[in-house]
């Protein structure tokens, strides 16, 4: 018997690891939102735990530069796929793994940034 086949988002997390060790990731809001303003980023993955404050910082510079967004993974997960303490944001730097990883991902899971109470 060969090993049990592994879910959606254990290959995922996996594919993300391997990234990581290629070099093909940047972590951490500010790194994510350098990388995409440089234009260097294919795919950006925002913890769905991301403090809301977080999220109105990155996903708007995201989406401005026309990077592909998605919400998937709490902040520890995300985090110990790279290696790393627990992280908010992750960019792909590689087209071909950004392209893999999103094909993985639910695509329903797009994140908007969030309204503060005044609206703005």
């Amino acid at each position: 018997m060969g090993p049990a086949p592994r879910s959606p988002d254990t290959e995922a997390l996996a594919l993300i690891g391997i990234a990581a060790r290629a070099g093909a990731i940047v972590f951490g809001t500010q790194r994510v939102r350098e990388a995409s303003r440089d234009g260097l980023l294919h795919l950006a993955i925002i913890a769905t735990d991301a403090a809301a404050n977080s999220v109105d910082r990155v996903v708007p510079a995201l989406q401005a530069r026309g990077v592909p967004v998605a919400a998937a993974f709490d902040r520890d997960r995300l985090g110990a796929a790279i290696g790393r303490a627990p992280v908010s944001a992750i960019g792909v730097t590689d087209g071909n793994l950004a392209r893999r990883l999103n094909g993985m991902l639910d695509q329903g899971s797009e994140i908007e940034p969030r309204r503060r109470r005044d609206g703005r």
